[in-house]
Parts: C-alpha cells; sequence; structure tokens
C-alpha cells in the first residue's frame, strides 16, 4: 500500500480491459510519478490528422492512451520513444502501424494493420537486423492497453536517478532474496530479446523491480529509503550505488 494505491491490487484490476487499464495508470502516475493534466494527451484532431494521413483507422486502445497522456514524455518515453500522432507510420512491408521505438532503433513495436479495426488488438515486435529479409514481427503482449500499462512501468524504471537502479548480473542468491522479499505480480511474462525466459515484475513497499530473462534486474523506488532497501536486501554491484 502506498499511500492509499495498492499497487498490486491496482494492477490486477487494470489487467481486466481497458477502462481498469486506464485507471491504473492514472493512478500510478498520481502515486509514484505527477498526476495526469487535461493538457497531457494528444487532441481528437490530432488523432484525425494521423488517420487521414494514413488512410487507416487507429485502434480504439491507442486513441485512448493517446488521449490520456501521449504528450507525457516522463510516462511514455524516458528511455524506448512512444511516436506522435504525426510520427505514427506503416512499416515497410506495410504490415503494421508502427507507434513506438527502441532509443537506440533496436527494436519497433506495432499493430498488424489486419488488426488494426479491433478496438484493443495485440501487439508485436520486430527487432532491428543486418538481414532485413530475416525481419519478423513476432507476438509481445495480447492486449494494447496491457502494452501501455507496461510502458508507463518501465518508463518510470528511467525516471529520476535518485530513484532508480539497475542491476546487470542478478545471481542466484540475488534471485532468491527477489522472490522472498517482493511479491510477483499478476502481470503476463513477455519476451525479451535473445533470451529464453521473459520478463517479471514485482513490487513492495514503495518499490517497483523488473527481472530481465532471470538475469538483470532493474529497480524504481517512490523514496531514497525505499530504494537503499531494495540494494540491501538484494546484494549486487547496483548501477547507482555510490
Amino acid at each position: 500500500m502506498t499511500d492509499g494505491f495498492d499497487l498490486g491490487r491496482a494492477l490486477t484490476e487494470g489487467l481486466d480491459d481497458r477502462i481498469g487499464a486506464w485507471r491504473f495508470i492514472r493512478g500510478f502516475a498520481q502515486h509514484w510519478v505527477t498526476p495526469l493534466g487535461e493538457d497531457d494527451g494528444w487532441s481528437e484532431a490530432d488523432l484525425s490528422a494521423a488517420e487521414e494521413r494514413l488512410g487507416l483507422p487507429l485502434p480504439t486502445a491507442l486513441r485512448e492512451a493517446y488521449r490520456l497522456f501521449g504528450r507525457r514524455k516522463d510516462l511514455s518515453s524516458n528511455h524506448d520513444v512512444l511516436l506522435s500522432p504525426a510520427e505514427l507510420y506503416l512499416d515497410d512491408r506495410k504490415e503494421a502501424l508502427v507507434f513506438r521505438h527502441e532509443n537506440q532503433g533496436a527494436a519497433s513495436w506495432g499493430v498488424l494493420v489486419t488488426e488494426l479495426g479491433e478496438p484493443d488488438p495485440a501487439v508485436f515486435v520486430k527487432e532491428d537486423l543486418a538481414d532485413k529479409q530475416a525481419e519478423t514481427w513476432e507476438s509481445w503482449l495480447g492486449k494494447l492497453s496491457l502494452a501501455f500499462i507496461e510502458i508507463v512501468l518501465s518508463e518510470s524504471l528511467n525516471g529520476p536517478e535518485e530513484l532508480t537502479d539497475f542491476l546487470n548480473d542478478l545471481d542466484e542468491e540475488g534471485a532468491g532474496a527477489l522472490e522472498e522479499h517482493y511479491a510477483l505480480l499478476p502481470f503476463p511474462e513477455y519476451p525479451i530479446s535473445g533470451k529464453s525466459l521473459g520478463i517479471r515484475w514485482f513490487a513492495g513497499p514503495d518499490s517497483l523491480l523488473r527481472e530481465d530473462g532471470r538475469m538483470a534486474l532493474l529497480a524504481r523506488a517512490r523514496t531514497g529509503e525505499a530504494l537503499g532497501r531494495i540494494r540491501d536486501r538484494i546484494s549486487g554491484d547496483w548501477l547507482n550505488d555510490c
């Protein structure tokens, strides 16, 4: 529980449908970042202009997320980049509508063109490869609203340096401490490039952690004290622990 916001319970409810997802994002922004404001989203005119330019409809979930917080870079683009409506585009093969880029261009996220008419379609990811013919859109998360929850959580891990940290080598002892002291969140495990095991999320009092492929750990806390507790409980060479 964090000032009346129970992250685990709110996330559980947020996984049900789009309404729950947007409610979770509002609550997370209010208690972990800064509350959403009326000017934090793109206008209906911006989204309609994108549809006219593309000649394709935008999924309802994409429109709703962009209207809610699409202009909030601290929620969407601290590391990877959520494209603006004017930047949305179809990939070279016209297979997917691309809405997000990895920060160094190593991957893109999109919705298949064949599923744009669905209100909350699945999201796919494509790696940028030297052999372009080998690039394929791979399944990432089953709903766009779920992907936006992931985006908000992941981008929070790249927030203020005094509240975030990174452990590149999570050993067996550290993995055990993670599972002992922090609760596994009900977010579905999803793939990470080049790893046989996927991404999992954990939480504790004022603490949010993402475990990548059982090998690396990213941490976000609401207070310096909470971040210190994470470092004390999970030993290792933390990047920002100077």
